[in-house]
């Protein structure tokens, strides 16, 4: 028996997501900022260029996985929305309290995702 959401925690859900939404956007705009600031400073000779390449591949592949967050965050949002936020997008089942606590932006309830990481 699954135990349906308040308006109040869904209003607390809503308030952490975009919180957190908040903070992935000024990240991401501050990794922009740096990977540019990367890309015109000139360097000086081979070393420097590639460390120049490493710095700028790595500030971009940390808002690769921040960008991957923002999309799960927007799920949850619509989710939220449409009354379904806490229900595991792959079985249906209710997803524990703890885990959206966690991870309030999380798809699938803990057995489904453990599935899928054996799976991968």
């Amino acid at each position: 028996m699954t135990k349906k959401m308040t308006k109040k925690e869904k209003k607390e859900f809503r308030k952490i997501l975009l919180e957190r939404k908040e903070r992935i956007i000024r990240k991401l705009s501050e990794f922009i900022n740096e990977s540019k600031e990367v890309e015109t400073n000139v360097a000086k000779d081979v070393v420097d260029k590639a460390e120049s390449s490493y710095t700028k591949e790595f500030l971009l592949s940390l808002s690769d996985t921040e960008r991957d967050q923002l999309m799960l965050i927007d799920e949850a949002l619509r989710r939220l929305d449409k009354d379904d936020f806490g229900l595991c997008q792959l079985c249906s089942r209710e997803i524990s309290r703890k885990r959206l606590n966690a991870l309030p932006w999380t798809p699938t309830c803990i057995n489904c995702q453990e599935k899928a990481e054996k799976e991968s």
